[in-house]
């Protein structure tokens, strides 16, 4: 079986957090209180809709609770602007494309965000698979979506790595079997090792990447 890249969308392919941070705060602001940057890095990112609704709106009950999560999406959309991948990402899609590695978004963002933010960064073709967390029966921190992204690319786990940014991602691509790279975007590099990166870095610069890649190709 063959190699996959596998890549979570904000925080690993653009910075988009900050933006997340203040749709949620328009919202939660109607229900009397805010998070702060560390309690959204805590409760919030990475986290599916659900699992949020569940930390921070449990007085509202699921279904008043998701329609608030729904409108803070609304909100985050109206908020997207000109966007701009990870350094390096471009240059190493191009070099996935020249050894044949297939490549996958993995998220659990709703489907109308992960399609504008790919269109927004001019990338919907680089990609051959889009999975949405929250259209499976589990989402992140579960496994199955990274384990639905190999399936759906013909990849196996070992020869494959994920890309990811929150503790709740990397659990799931670790349950998955993957090699995991920290994108270190909001986290710190010591705590993405913490949590099992097997490297961290700030950007896909870093040769540690490629050096990585390569070595799970040659497994």
């Amino acid at each position: 079986m063959k190699a996959a890249l596998l890549f979570d969308l904000d925080g690993t392919l653009v910075d988009t957090d900050h933006l997340h941070l203040d749709a949620f705060n328009l919202l939660f602001a109607e229900h009397g209180f805010q998070v702060d940057r560390a309690t959204y890095n805590a409760k919030i990112m990475g986290k599916p809709n659900t699992g949020i609704a569940e930390t921070l709106l449990p007085h509202l009950g699921r279904d008043a609770a998701l329609a608030v999560l729904a409108r803070k999406e609304e909100a985050y959309r109206g908020m997207v602007g000109d966007l701009a991948p990870i350094a390096g990402l471009t240059d190493l899609l191009d070099w996935a494309d020249a050894q044949g590695i297939p490549c996958g978004v993995v998220t659990n963002a709703p489907r109308a965000n992960a399609e504008l933010v790919l269109t927004g960064l001019g990338l919907t073709d680089r990609f051959q698979t889009l999975v949405i967390g929250d259209e499976l029966a589990q989402a992140k921190p579960h496994p199955l979506p990274y384990l639905t992204g190999l399936e759906r690319l013909g990849a196996d786990a070992q020869r494959s790595v994920a890309f990811e940014d929150s503790p709740s991602g990397m659990q799931a691509a670790l349950g998955a079997g993957l090699t995991l790279v920290g994108l270190a975007t909001s986290l710190p590099a010591e705590t993405m090792q913490g949590h099992g990166a097997h490297v961290a870095v700030s950007d896909y610069r870093d040769p540690r990447v490629r050096e990585l890649i390569s070595a799970r190709l040659a497994a």
